[in-house]
């Protein structure tokens, strides 16, 4: 059988180069060799955020990332507004509330980014709040959110911006300082190319003095201390060196080619893996939809769990279907790092052709 072929939202096809990385012997952390990658990651991440703030790295998922800019940016007993444009901003939801946060939800219809006129309302209704948490691209809803008109409102405020950019990061645009972004998160696993393990979050001189006041419980994903190891260019906790290294590889990748580059061929992809689904007579899900994923809605009768596994058993490709509420009723194709045309062309053949068995027509 032809090796598998990833179109799935994370984790994302990896470079031969940054496998390679990988495999290497492991070196010890507590060294001049790895501060010297750990100095370099950094400086490529800061570049690819667009930022000139520290870096922070995570052994941990995206999830991870997620709660460490709670418990830095807020204490029990704050007040948070959450954009819940999907499952991933409820997820921020969840953890603001498992810290006694008291999370404002202000959501959307599934597939829609929240309107900025919404976020002004809340912000209006609720002036006490500390932070706004945001989804730049929720992957369970295929959708884009407009960070930069976001960080636009929030700079007029008190309160920060706080981004998950874990699956948009190297392939939606952004820009941290110049969208007034306050915090960003990210990993690895996505548009960067790498393995999971590895997360990472930057935060802003307005929101650092929060860092600093946070009431939250915290040990592993306390900022103070990371801040402190920093200046000897190490981590305060065992480091994923491993995934570093590789990462590192796919980073430098990234910034030779150059960003501006790497958004422009994400979004001529996305529109290549659109055309073809419309040529096949499926119909786009999200109303906002984001660069780096696309979300079809499948015909009716079908259930999309089932049709994906009869294209991971027939072709060995992995499509993603819809999570939670949009279980079964949505495949959705990932279109950013080192995903290429002729995957999606296989891809998408294998959609038409397990629909066609199944006598079933794409249009829904």
């Amino acid at each position: 059988m032809d090796k598998q072929i990833l179109l799935t939202p994370g984790p994302t096809p990896i470079p031969p180069e940054t496998l390679a990385e990988e495999g290497l012997p492991i070196i010890h952390h507590r060294t001049r060799e790895f501060s010297k990658i750990f100095d370099e990651i950094r400086e490529n991440v800061k570049y690819i955020l667009g930022t000139q703030r520290e870096v922070y790295l995570l052994a941990s998922s995206g999830t991870g990332a997620m709660e460490c800019a709670c418990v830095n940016i807020c204490s029990p007993g704050d007040k948070a507004i959450v954009l819940a444009a999907g499952a991933f901003g409820e997820r921020f939801v969840k953890i603001l509330t498992a810290y006694g946060v008291n999370a404002v939800a202000v959501r959307s219809e599934w597939g829609s980014a929240v309107a900025p006129s919404e976020l002004e309302k809340a912000l209006k209704e609720n002036p006490d709040a500390k932070a706004v948490f945001s989804t730049h691209t929720d992957t369970s809803t295929t959708m884009a959110s407009p960070i930069q008109k976001y960080g636009e409102i929030v700079a007029k405020t008190n309160a920060v911006l706080v981004v998950d950019a874990i699956s948009g990061l190297g392939g939606q645009e952004l820009y941290m300082d110049k969208w007034n972004c306050d915090v960003v998160i990210s990993a690895s696993q996505k548009g960067l190319m790498a393995a999971p393990g590895l997360a990472f979050i930057s935060v802003s001189a307005k929101a650092w003095p929060l860092v600093q006041a946070s009431k939250s419980p915290r040990f592993y994903w306390d900022l103070r201390i990371a801040e402190k190891f920093m200046e000897s260019g190490q981590t305060p906790f065992t480091p994923a060196i491993s995934i570093i290294r590789s990462t590192n590889v796919s980073l430098r990748s990234i910034r030779k080619k150059g960003i501006e580059k790497v958004y422009e061929e994400t979004r001529e992809l996305a529109k290549y893996t659109r055309d073809l689904g419309l040529k096949m007579g499926m119909k786009m899900f999200a109303k906002d939809p984001a660069d780096v994923l696309t979300g079809f809605w499948v015909p009716e009768g079908v259930d999309s769990e089932k049709l994906i596994e009869k294209i991971v058993d027939k072709y060995n490709i992995s499509i993603a279907g819809g999570q939670e509420k949009l279980k079964g009723k949505i495949v959705r194709v990932a279109h950013m790092g080192y995903i290429l045309k002729s995957d999606i062309d296989k891809g998408m053949k294998a959609l038409a052709e397990t629909l066609n068995e199944m006598k079933v027509p794409a249009g829904r």
